[in-house]
């Protein structure tokens, strides 16, 4: 019933807009886009919203003694519950929990090897943790993975010219690989890049964002999603979440250079979801 009148609740003010002149339809439409990208973004942006609360405002001595609980292990517990929410409320299916469960245990598994090879630190202390990884940090790589399962929905997306669904795991495979291997061996990453352009060149997305579909290539929708993920991480650095070894003695800005290694893992992410939700040809009915 909500659905319903949510939509409605649209559909009148499109009349509205409409009514005012193209300009106003245009604005109309864009406005509804940034608010269908914020539901899709819902786990994220809680997510970021939880470490800029907990940083300006939890005790900075909790965890330590008998002092409360720690806030990474709060974070770990507030995520749980949000996750348990989004599936109680059916704002994510359990097909989809599962895939977005799988991107939250490989992207604990890089951490713990990451954080052992030194390339960012969890400065705070904690309880529930694996090695240097706090827990919670799973659930940063599940809300890549459940705004690739919700937006699909929001936006009604569908694709034309999509590669093989095997040749988009074999490159995924290929991605997490080399974020072990680029330690003991050379980097090839500049390959994955011209891999994935090459595989995706002449795919293009259609989405819509309210009476009509509209299309992009979707290698400009990766590349956007990954900068908007880069903001994020700039954010959790400044909280003080995770570290990177440039920022010991002060926050700055992350480094560009990550902006395509969350490019690389943003992949990853996709084609997870995709096993579950396959993508739908343009001309597909309803």
């Amino acid at each position: 019933m909500l659905a319903r009148r949510l939509f409605l609740l649209q559909e009148e003010y499109g009349r509205r807009a409409i009514a005012r002149g193209r300009w106003a339809a245009w604005a109309y439409e864009f406005l509804l886009f940034g608010i269908k990208e914020a539901w899709a973004c819902l786990f994220g942006g809680a997510l970021l919203a939880l470490l800029i609360a907990t940083h300006l405002w939890y005790p900075r001595d909790a965890g330590l003694g008998d002092v409360g609980l720690a806030r990474y292990d709060f974070l770990f517990v507030a995520c749980l519950a949000l996750q348990i929410a989004m599936l109680a409320f059916r704002l994510e299916s359990w097909e989809e929990a599962k895939v977005i469960f799988l991107f939250h245990l490989v992207g604990t598994a890089m951490e713990i090897f990451k954080t052992a090879m030194g390339s960012w630190i969890y400065p705070e202390v904690s309880l529930l943790r694996i090695g240097g990884v706090p827990l919670f940090t799973g659930f940063m790589y599940a809300a890549v993975g459940s705004y690739f399962a919700r937006i699909g929905r929001v936006f009604d997306m569908r694709f034309s010219h999509y590669p093989p669904l095997w040749a988009t795991m074999l490159l995924a495979a290929a991605i997490y690989a080399n974020f072990y291997s680029h330690h003991y061996m050379m980097d090839l990453r500049y390959l994955l890049f011209a891999a994935t352009a090459l595989l995706y060149a002449r795919c293009w997305v259609y989405f819509r964002v309210w009476r009509v579909h509209r299309r992009m290539p979707l290698l400009l929708g990766f590349m956007l999603v990954a900068l908007f993920i880069w903001f994020a991480e700039n954010i959790g650095t400044f909280t003080s979440a995770w570290l990177y070894p440039s920022q010991m003695r002060g926050w700055n800005m992350v480094s560009f250079a990550k902006y395509g290694s969350w490019f690389l893992l943003m992949i990853i992410s996709f084609v997870l979801v995709t096993l579950v939700r396959k993508p739908r040809p343009i001309h597909e009915d309803d």
